[in-house]
């Protein structure tokens, strides 16, 4: 029975000059299927393979970093690792993202980050812990508190002991730490990199590392004073998401301009943990 409700005729005419096809998809077929989990991330610091020691394997972007660590700790091994993709490349553009193989009638995807943390349950379990590895809610809380320490002035200290960019390339470029601008992060706020001064509307931020110096030296101090001899942050029985994210900027600092790396080199037990969590880090992980 026809449609009760139908197009005027003019428009059912010009309409018909544009049909609407619908075709099946294409089945993309991969002449090198993946045979185990990998982890697309920036390049290390060399990008030379050694094949006896299978070293400089980690990524000297935090995030990436970060979710190496994480995969890790987590006590998943055999996972590969690839640096020949940009970041255009992953999901939203950016970096990392977790590849993973062909299993039984379960077909290939690709993950963001977000999703790492369901896949990583999936293979080892987990995941319905509401303290999150934590000894009980005060600990929780508290684990929140350093994240954002870490993300905060210790992610500027890190941002700004790179290399400098073109001065005129700052207008543009907006330094960014878990996903908010750099100068959120920061209190009190910065001052902006344009002003009353300038033909330029005020724009952009002026952070200097001198300026955050301070913070980020106190940043540390307590870091380390909360680790004291602990096995891992916070007293945990088992590594946390907290013990990956502080890896990931300790192991950066440590290779970061000397006044900012001065300050972890200080502190023998971050350095000692950090090489004990930077052994079983680089073991997880083969390059694909």
């Amino acid at each position: 029975m026809a449609s009760v409700l139908s197009l005027p005729e003019p428009l059912q005419r010009f309409l018909s000059k544009f049909p609407l096809h619908t075709y099946s998809p294409i089945q993309v077929i991969s002449r090198c299927p993946s045979q185990k989990p990998t982890l697309w991330i920036a390049p290390p610091r060399t990008t030379a393979v050694d094949q006896a020691f299978n070293s400089d394997i980690l990524s000297t972007d935090v995030e990436c970093l970060k979710w190496q660590a994480y995969i890790a700790l987590r006590g998943l091994t055999n996972i590969a690792v690839r640096w020949d993709i940009s970041p255009e490349g992953g999901i939203d553009g950016r970096l990392p993202c977790l590849h993973t193989p062909v299993f039984g009638d379960v077909s290939s995807e690709l993950l963001a980050p977000r999703s790492i943390p369901g896949w990583v349950n999936g293979q080892v379990g987990g995941g319905s812990d509401p303290l999150n590895g934590y000894s009980d809610e005060i600990l929780k809380d508290e684990s929140h508190a350093w994240v954002s320490l870490l993300e905060g002035v210790v992610h500027a200290a890190l941002t700004l002991s790179e290399p400098p960019r073109p001065a005129l390339s700052q207008l543009f470029l907006t330094a960014i730490a878990g996903g908010r601008a750099l100068a959120t992060t920061l209190s009190p706020p910065p001052a902006p990199l344009t002003g009353l001064s300038s033909v330029l509307p005020p724009y952009g931020t002026n952070i200097t590392l001198s300026s955050i110096q301070g913070q980020y030296a106190e940043a540390i101090a307590s870091l380390s004073e909360r680790l004291g001899t602990d096995h891992w942050f916070l007293g945990s029985e088992n590594p946390t998401a907290l013990d990956a994210l502080a890896f990931a900027y300790l192991h950066c600092l440590l290779y970061s301009m000397d006044s900012t790396r001065i300050e972890v080199t200080r502190r023998v037990n971050l350095v000692a943990w950090e090489r004990r969590v930077r052994t079983q880090v680089e073991a997880a992980f083969t390059v694909a």
